[in-house]
């Protein structure tokens, strides 16, 4: 009887470490679709939890194909010694990062080693109302010195700075191009983050201050074109809010509650 019962154990214990050893990345993709409410998942994906590689699409609906949210490839290597606790995972994309990102730290609390993500060029159409109007192209790039992420309560808290660079921003509005270059910083404190959107270059002047907390944007600031071009961003300005005179400018508010 004890010796079945070993047995039992030994073979119990093999397939354990077996499934562990060549955990399908695919189960991965499960898990993360699941974790996210179904708002991402990872598609194609090839390889184990331990080394393995994907892109980062939207959750289709029905047959329908992955759409990749981020171009390239996600390739990733994941430390054994997560299994006792200490999470060591390097997270690569060419095509998308600056520099491969180190993530150390336990399964519920990591760090995130400095570098930049490339965005596609649509994606400031998906920051909304009324920039989504204005069919705004440009060059998008997420950058961070160091990030510290924390599980808490089935909720992502952060810690850090965000940077979000918009370079030679283009509107099919106008034949003005580029409208100008502008900078996002994002101040993290667990869930909520603190807004500054400031302008580097061009025509079109943006600035404001908001707070962003539970994926929820307030946000005050103003739209002014820059000495000389008044007349032929008049109208493209009056797409972004409404007119107001401060010290003797015309500007336009740009509120977001």
């Amino acid at each position: 009887m004890k010796r079945t019962l070993a047995w039992l154990l030994a073979i119990a214990v093999t397939a354990v470490l077996t499934m562990l050893v060549f955990f399908p990345a695919t189960w991965v993709a499960v898990l993360v679709e699941r974790q996210t409410g179904g708002r991402l998942t990872l598609g194609d994906a090839q390889g184990t939890l331990w080394h393995g590689s994907a892109f980062v699409g939207g959750a289709a609906s029905g047959n329908a194909a992955v759409t990749p949210l981020l171009p390239g490839r996600f390739t990733w290597k994941l430390s054994p010694l997560s299994l006792l606790g200490s999470v060591r995972m390097e997270l690569s994309n060419p095509e998308a990062l600056t520099q491969p990102v180190n993530f150390t730290g336990s399964w519920r609390q990591w760090q995130l080693s400095p570098a930049a993500l490339l965005l596609p060029a649509d994606g400031l159409a998906g920051l909304g109302a009324p920039l989504n109007t204005l069919a705004l192209s440009g060059r998008l790039q997420l950058s961070w010195t160091s990030l510290q992420l924390a599980l808490v309560e089935r909720t992502v808290a952060v810690n850090g700075v965000t940077t979000l660079q918009m370079q030679d921003v283009s509107s099919r509005l106008t034949p003005i191009r580029p409208l100008g270059s502008y900078q996002l910083a994002l101040d993290w404190r667990g869930a909520q983050a603190g807004v500054n959107l400031t302008t580097t270059k061009g025509p079109l002047l943006l600035s404001g201050t908001g707070q962003l907390q539970g994926g929820r944007l307030q946000f005050s600031g103003q739209a002014q074109a820059a000495n000389g071009y008044e007349e032929t961003l008049g109208n493209l300005l009056n797409l972004l809010g409404q007119r107001r005179t401060v010290g003797g400018k015309n500007i336009i508010a740009l509120e977001f509650r």
